[in-house]
């Protein structure tokens, strides 16, 4: 006889399509035991707008709306803004949770926002179950600010025990979750990924020289990546101190991404002396990134705020070798240290130094550690995310789970 197979309706909220959340929601759509429904608070990401962050305005160049059921709830808000509390208030939600046979509702608006809390209201009330995603690893907030921590450790257990189930990004998320009290039966590790298969795809089509000489750097140089906005709190700044002071012939360094520190960054390249072997190339939209990443040898992300920082995914999938700094909340379950990459002390030059020097000049352990890098990606992809999404709703619905 055969097993019962239970398809859960589902409807998840989301704040704008991202470019890593769509793979994920098409290959949902195709789930036997999903019926999903996706309702966008915004459709930023799609439509051009200004990034803060990058300093310029963004639309995305991958399909974000194609292969999945999609829907724009009205933005009611006086002042539509992504970041801004009152930024998303989506009346509508209201009406689309209670009216409609959902099994569960997962939010992946984060509770920063007025509409998340329109969506915990509505489900609590109807008595669907209410699943939440979040991407921290750490309590402390991005500005350091001692109150925001204190206030954080009051507020934020009676905020996730609103969910049935949290549904954490990594492994340091499910440490930060227990930390709060919630109980670990109600915690679900949801690896935070993106398409490996495109990305390989991708990958296995540069044409390295190709962009190499467009970058006017030699075949046989090292290539040390920076991609990610040049914002502060990304301490692009530590990258160019310690390439500086390593100083290892034909090396290059790359800054793919824009941002506040850009001019800056560029005049401190001049004034140490380097500022040939130095490239800004600017916002590198989503199409073109596996050409930037397989075109470099290392990656790093020295992030003092990081709560996971998916563009190790990407940089590990592409056959680079990866550092970050231990605020970078991928670190725990992506990076094996001098495996397919390091970690080092957030803001340590002499540590960034010792690991440049090290493994800069040796080619063919660069090349080791990349392949060991995409090795690592063959279990952290979005077959283990959704079977981690199903798991949940069978414990919530089918298995009756007790909560407490």
């Amino acid at each position: 006889m055969s097993e019962i197979v239970h398809k859960y309706r589902v409807l998840i909220v989301a704040s704008h399509p991202v470019q890593y959340a769509a793979p994920l929601f098409r290959l949902m759509a195709k789930h036997p035991q999903l019926d999903i429904q996706v309702a966008y608070c915004s459709l930023q990401g799609v439509k051009a707008g200004f990034d803060a962050g990058f300093g310029i305005e963004v639309a995305w160049d991958i399909p974000l709306l194609d292969g999945y059921p999609w829907v724009e709830v009205e933005n009611n808000s006086c002042k539509p803004k992504l970041g801004s509390f009152f930024g998303l208030i989506n009346l509508g939600l209201w009406n689309l949770i209670s009216k409609d046979n959902f099994d569960a509702i997962i939010v992946y608006t984060g509770y920063n926002y007025f509409s998340f809390w329109i969506a915990a209201a509505a489900t609590k009330l109807t008595g669907k179950k209410f699943l939440f995603s979040t991407d921290s690893s750490g309590i402390e907030p991005r500005n350091k600010k001692r109150w925001k921590t204190f206030l954080k450790k009051i507020l934020l257990p009676p905020i996730f025990h609103i969910a049935d189930i949290v549904m954490v990004a990594s492994t340091p998320g499910k440490q930060i979750v227990l930390s709060l009290g919630i109980p670990e039966q109600r915690i679900s590790l949801t690896p935070f990924v993106v398409d490996n298969d495109w990305w390989i795809s991708q990958a296995n089509q540069v044409d390295t020289k190709k962009l190499r000489k467009q970058w006017d750097i030699p075949d046989n140089a090292t290539v040390l990546l920076f991609c990610a906005k040049l914002q502060p709190w990304k301490r692009p700044q530590d990258v160019l101190q310690a390439f500086s002071q390593v100083n290892v012939q034909d090396s290059y360094l790359i800054f793919a991404g824009d941002g506040t520190l850009r001019v800056k960054l560029a005049s401190e390249a001049e004034s140490l002396g380097i500022k040939d072997r130095v490239k800004f190339i600017g916002f590198v939209n989503q199409s073109q990134l596996p050409s930037i990443y397989c075109s470099a040898d290392l990656f790093i992300l020295p992030s003092g705020y990081e709560p996971f920082g998916v563009v190790v995914n990407e940089a590990m999938l592409c056959g680079c070798a990866v550092v970050v700094s231990d605020q970078v909340g991928s670190r725990h379950d992506l990076i094996q240290h001098g495996k397919n990459g390091f970690v080092y002390p957030c803001g340590d030059i002499d540590a960034l130094v010792t690991i440049f020097k090290e493994i800069l000049p040796d080619h063919e352990r660069l090349q080791k550690m990349g392949i060991a890098a995409t090795e690592r990606m063959k279990s952290w992809s979005p077959e283990e995310n959704i079977e981690a999404v199903v798991q949940a709703l069978e414990k919530l619905i089918h298995n009756k789970l007790i909560l407490n």
